[in-house]
């Protein structure tokens, strides 16, 4: 008897464990594939654990531990079906449709070789900071964007605070919400200890947000005695020292700890593809987030330039790749069942469309903003608000109720710890 030939199932690669590159995979899983096998989804990164960025701050002031914000893929994916090798991508082959690999010690990995083929590929590597802006920088400056990150800026910190000197002097490059955020829960750990700078180059604070979440913003830096230098730049960056431009009058300010919030860049790999890029160096898609003229790749997040239906640049948030992730997942099954034919009826391909939900930022404990949507919060309501929103947007049912959980448990912990 002759056997039936075995079809290979289709494999889409997904490049980046971040808002756009796991939230792409899971929301695949939630297709009803009529493909005979189904599609072999593959998530790749670097790191071996997904960081919910937003919440990234809490590590510092002890509000959240590592698991909460930053779970294992390995844990995230286990019973979705979804592979997961942690790997670094050195090279992208668009004509092989071919992802090369470096070597790496990675245990969480079954790849047989340095390369993998694919038939969809997802462009989701996120960005970088850019440490190569200031003099210095590299060598003393400290990005906040990874789990790495944290735990260095915790160690510095708790070096100083076991030292005997009197004051720690901070600086934070960068009035945007993450230079806010750093400050606000930097300055309510270290107290009257502190001594908190945020350095902006403009001439406000928070430039891109509403004038409510600025106003609360600056009450929150006055209240803690952050000090802002607007209208300045940065000009070097040394072990004890920072100098800073205002008025093209230099200032040597002595410093303990100069953490980087500005700017992000597009990785390499990304930037050595011979695709059409913005002058950021973003790859530019179309409104179905496709990479022109590569109708099988999908880009989203910070390394694409993307505008959605109604023509609006899409702002490179970790909202509007949420968004994007859900476009790009349906629009990858759309176009996989399409072309095998199977389920009789063609699906269309969605063009994005961003829908903004509001704003939501952290100004120290149990103090926040949130508006959008018609309503505006600042304080221990919006704390509240801030955490449900994000607790609903882990990336899991199973991780939303072990966080959740813990976050009822604690207080009552933390009252028992007491008496």
């Amino acid at each position: 008897m002759i056997q039936p030939e075995t079809q290979t199932p289709p494999r889409i690669c997904v490049l980046g464990g971040g808002f756009g590159g796991l939230y792409t995979a899971l929301n695949l899983t939630q297709f009803p594939w009529e493909t005979t096998p189904k599609p072999e989804i593959v998530l790749v990164d670097q790191r071996d654990r997904f960081v919910f960025l937003p919440l990234l701050y809490e590590l510092l002031t002890g509000e959240l531990e590592t698991w909460e914000i930053a779970p294992p893929f390995t844990e995230l994916l286990a019973d979705t079906g979804i592979q997961f090798h942690q790997q670094a991508v050195s090279r992208i082959d668009l004509e092989a449709k071919t992802v090369y690999f470096s070597q790496t010690d990675s245990l969480v990995s079954s790849l047989a070789s340095d390369a993998l083929t694919y038939d969809y590929l997802v462009l989701a590597l996120g960005g970088e900071t850019p440490m190569d802006i200031v003099p210095g920088a590299a060598d003393h400056a400290i990005p906040f964007r990874t789990i790495a990150d944290a735990y260095q800026v915790e160690e510095r910190l708790r070096s100083l605070e076991q030292s005997d000197q009197e004051k720690i002097r901070v600086a934070v490059v960068g009035g945007g919400y993450s230079g806010v955020e750093l400050a606000c829960k930097l300055a309510e750990r270290l107290g009257d200890r502190g001594r908190l700078r945020i350095i902006e180059m403009g001439d406000q604070i928070l430039r891109t947000s509403t004038d409510f979440n600025r106003g609360a913003a600056r009450k929150a830096l006055s209240d803690r005695q952050v000090w802002l230098d607007l209208e300045t730049r940065v000009a070097k960056i040394e072990a004890d020292a920072i100098t800073l431009v205002y008025r093209d009058q230099d200032d040597v300010l002595p410093v303990d700890l100069v953490l980087w919030t500005v700017g992000t860049k597009v990785a390499d790999v990304i930037t050595q593809l011979p695709l059409a890029k913005s002058d950021r160096g973003q790859l530019k898609v179309n409104t179905k987030l496709q990479v022109l003229e590569y109708p099988h790749i999908f880009a989203l997040g910070d390394l694409a330039e993307s505008f959605d239906a109604t023509g609006q640049r899409v702002p490179t948030t970790a909202q509007s790749t949420f968004q994007q992730a859900q476009f790009a997942a349906w629009n990858i099954w759309a176009t996989a069942g399409n072309e095998q034919g199977h389920g009789g009826t063609e699906r269309p391909l969605l063009p994005f469309r961003y829908q903004h939900l509001g704003e939501m930022m952290a100004l120290g404990l149990d103090n926040a903003t949130l508006t959008g949507l018609g309503i505006t919060l600042d304080g221990p309501l919006a704390h509240v608000a801030r955490r449900l929103a994000y607790l609903y947007r882990m990336p899991t049912l199973d991780h939303q109720i072990k966080v959740g959980l813990n976050w009822i448990a604690k207080p009552v912990r933390d009252l028992l710890s007491v008496g």
